[in-house]
């Protein structure tokens, strides 16, 4: 079983992924911060692939885009220093980047090398869903990668049971229509949202993304859904840290308290 089933059957609720880009600030830092999140308490992992045009993502984490391809990060790199990290990190890891340098490195190839590394999932933004049906479900599928597909407040009921339909890891809801980035507190045009798709009882697991970055909005979040996804406010407590062992751990466990 993939380890973010065996997640979501063993955790309902309050489940804390957290992205962060790989490359991000320094080019080694990759597998010290993915570390640190683990030991910080958090339940999923999810590694940014950086690429030049990161169209869902706000100026935090577009700037750890730049920074990271600055450094010299590529997918080719992040594979290997993603070699051998399943020796020290349990919790499930996802991918999550954009098709272009994906289909450039080779589908079969990055479905396949992340088999090998250790990889349970991918979410990827701008894949179309009937693409992946056609194309790439059987390929997802036979290298045991689950994939995540994304749904806003514009998606209508129909689309989401769509989605539900054909996700066999995690719903990503994106709590806004608006790129990524923390934002203070949640309103209630976004709670009308949340209650609206918790209604729908979809039979997969949904984490909220986008706007979530303390332990008020996590919780808010965990109200209506499974858990949520905190990227941009990471981003910032990585950019700034002096130490980031102490300094992740302490963020990961002043939003989960």
């Amino acid at each position: 079983m993939n380890r973010i089933h065996t997640l979501f059957n063993t955790k309902k609720d309050r489940v804390l992924s957290i992205y962060f880009t790989a490359g991000f600030p320094k080019l080694e830092d990759t597998m010290p911060i993915m570390e640190a999140i683990q030991a910080g308490g958090a339940d999923i992992i999810e590694v940014g692939v950086p690429y030049s045009d990161p169209v869902a993502d706000g100026p935090t984490i577009q700037d750890s885009n730049m920074i990271a391809l600055e450094n010299g990060i590529s997918l080719k790199k992040i594979f290997e220093q993603l070699a051998g990290f399943r020796e020290k990190i349990h919790i499930p890891v996802v991918l999550m980047g954009y098709l272009n340098p994906i289909m450039q490195y080779g589908m079969e190839e990055f479905c396949k090398k992340c088999q090998e590394v250790g990889v349970d999932g991918l979410i990827l933004p701008d894949l179309p869903m009937q693409q992946f049906i056609d194309d790439y479900k059987g390929l997802f599928e036979h290298y045991g990668l689950v994939n995540t597909f994304l749904i806003s407040p514009q998606t209508s009921d129909k689309r989401i049971r769509e989605i539900d339909e054909n996700t066999s890891g995690f719903i990503y809801m994106v709590s806004s229509h608006s790129i990524t980035g923390a934002k203070s507190g949640i309103s209630e045009e976004q709670i009308a949202y949340f209650e609206r798709v918790k209604a729908m009882n979809l039979k997969n697991p949904r984490l909220i993304g986008f706007g979530i970055s303390d332990t008020e909005t996590f919780t808010t979040a965990s109200n209506y859904s499974n858990g949520a996804i905190i990227g941009s406010a990471f981003i910032k407590t990585v950019k700034d840290s002096k130490n980031l062992s102490e300094d992740i751990r302490d963020y990961i466990q002043s939003v989960m308290d």
